[in-house]
């Protein structure tokens, strides 16, 4: 009896053990590496909206978001293979794919495109600027260090023949939600941002002051675009921002989700299968996610080449790449 009870306890143990080894299979997720940016600016909403409803969408993953410099550091953090997964804008994104500046071509691919980024300037509604040319010699926030804003805007007014380190008195900011509160009290005339959606839009927009949107105008939209024709014509639309009563028309390009060259091919596409699965959710969510799609990341990308292998195959599924 006393050795029936001994084997007897050793089978549950083991029945014990193996039940746990299961349970462990189960909830087994892959842990993916997400870079934003610094505290305050679009990157980090859009970031922690992503890793919300898509760990939300399928229990097997673990998207952990990580601040970063921004799109700069970004792409450097996915070549060394530090990031699994990051938001880098369109300007950093076109100048690494190219090689510009000396650096090699950046072996980052394409996970999803995030939105479009019309750039502008907002200034206090009660202020006395109401053209890009009324902002030389001013106080100007042109976004965080390492962000892709103060490139984007680099370009636009070099497209109109404007310096923006000698025609302004730039400033570059440690964190990108310290724009605003620069702006309401006076210690800088404007600041820059981009797109839908964007915090220092909105925060300027919604403060007792009120704000003003200053953006190229056509010809101006025309010098710029002849200049650097991967400047794409861009809108926000009307009421995109409190007191925003018309649509903006400016210049600017798409933002992406990059990932690692050598992010396993059935990881890439297991993302982007669930992220196609979850495209009405994630606009819920998020306004400027609604352009987050699989058919904007065809018909954003400069070229499919640049997409990941494990997407492509998803993309070839849904028939939106050959």
């Amino acid at each position: 009896m006393k050795n029936a009870s001994i084997i007897c306890a050793g089978i549950l143990l083991l029945a014990g053990s193996a039940a746990a080894q299961q349970g462990d299979k189960a909830i087994s997720k892959t842990t993916i590496s997400l870079g934003t940016a610094t505290p305050g600016g679009g990157f980090p909403l859009y970031g922690n909206a992503f890793a919300e409803v898509m760990n939300a969408a399928d229990a097997s993953l673990s998207i952990e978001p990580r601040s970063t410099k921004g799109s700069n550091e970004n792409i450097a953090l996915l070549e060394k293979g530090e990031l699994d997964i990051a938001l880098v804008s369109g300007e950093p994104f076109y100048e690494a794919v190219m090689g510009l500046g000396g650096r090699v071509k950046t072996s980052a691919k394409i996970l999803t495109a995030m939105y479009s980024s019309p750039g502008m300037f907002v200034v206090r509604a009660d202020s006395p600027y109401k053209t890009i040319r009324d902002l030389v010699g001013q106080p100007v926030a042109f976004g965080a260090k390492g962000s892709g804003l103060p490139i984007l805007s680099r370009y636009v007014l070099d497209g109109l023949g404007l310096k923006q380190d000698e025609d302004f008195k730039s400033i570059y900011l440690d964190r990108a939600g310290d724009g605003p509160a620069m702006v309401e009290d006076g210690r800088a005339a404007a600041l820059w941002g981009a797109g839908i959606g964007w915090p220092g839009f909105a925060a300027v927009a919604s403060s007792p002051t009120g704000a003003r949107f200053i953006a190229p105008d056509a010809s101006e939209i025309a010098r710029i675009r002849a200049k650097h024709n991967f400047l794409k014509p861009l809108a926000v639309p009307a009421g995109s921002y409190s007191g925003q009563s018309a649509a903006i028309d400016s210049v600017g390009s798409w933002s992406f989700v990059l990932v690692r060259e050598n992010l396993a091919d059935d990881v890439a596409y297991h993302l982007m299968h669930t992220l196609h699965g979850i495209e009405a959710e994630f606009c819920k969510k998020l306004v400027q996610a609604c352009e987050t799609t699989a058919a904007n990341t065809v018909a954003a990308t400069p070229d499919v080449a640049l997409i990941h292998p494990g997407v492509l195959r998803h993309l070839r599924e849904i028939g939106l790449v050959k």
